[in-house]
């Protein structure tokens, strides 16, 4: 997930945080021992079909980790899927603030996502962007409130629980695993409109480029 909307705008240089969930380690910025890799961007096939469960919790997947938080850095974003790396496995990491502006570093394996009850829900209408659909952002409602469950890198179960960004960012990525982007919420129309517009950009960027 793109930095900024309902929890500002992030400088990639936020200090404090609680720490890790999930294995990630260090607070914002920190832990940079991977390899960025490449953004995948819309229209990718690896971004628009359900990816695959992790079925091995070994240094292959410790590496991808590491990769996947030094890739979200590199991009300047507050969460990143593995498939936004080209790579088709259900992991996500995260590094957001909650509604108390604190950060929250992370990463959930296999996830399970849980909102509150039809009843129970605050929707929350802010602008939501996305590093694979890059200079693009909408006004989407969401739950203000979210868990997952899932596994960490080592393989143990963990609940992750969020509220603000925190909350907005653990739908955002579970739905990337799903095969489904934030613009795929979005009226037809919108969401024609904003595409033509990144790809307006991006075409503007490989002439001048």
């Amino acid at each position: 997930m793109a930095a900024g909307g309902e929890g500002g705008t992030d400088d990639g240089n936020r200090g404090g945080g609680t720490g890790t969930e999930g294995g990630g380690g260090g607070r914002r910025g920190e832990g940079r021992e991977g390899t960025a890799r490449p953004i995948t961007f819309v229209g990718a096939p690896v971004l628009h079909r359900p990816c695959r469960e992790v079925t091995r919790f070994d240094g292959e997947l410790a590496a991808l980790v590491a990769d996947m938080f030094a890739s979200m850095y590199a991009a300047r974003g507050v969460g990143l899927a593995a498939n936004q790396i080209g790579v088709g496995l259900r992991v996500f990491v995260y590094d957001c603030p909650d509604e108390t502006e604190e950060y929250r570093k992370g990463v959930v394996v296999n996830p399970a996502l849980v909102l509150p009850a039809p009843g129970e829900r605050n929707l929350a209408d802010y602008e939501e962007g996305c590093l694979s659909v890059p200079g693009q952002r909408a006004s989407l409602p969401r739950p203000d409130r979210a868990a997952v469950h899932g596994f960490d890198v080592t393989g143990a179960p963990i609940t992750v629980e969020g509220t603000g960004v925190l909350a907005r960012c653990l739908q955002h990525e579970t739905d990337h695993l799903e095969g489904r982007l934030y613009v795929d919420r979005l009226p037809a129309d919108q969401r024609a409109r904003i595409l033509t517009a990144y790809e307006r950009e991006r075409d503007r960027a490989a002439v001048t480029g």
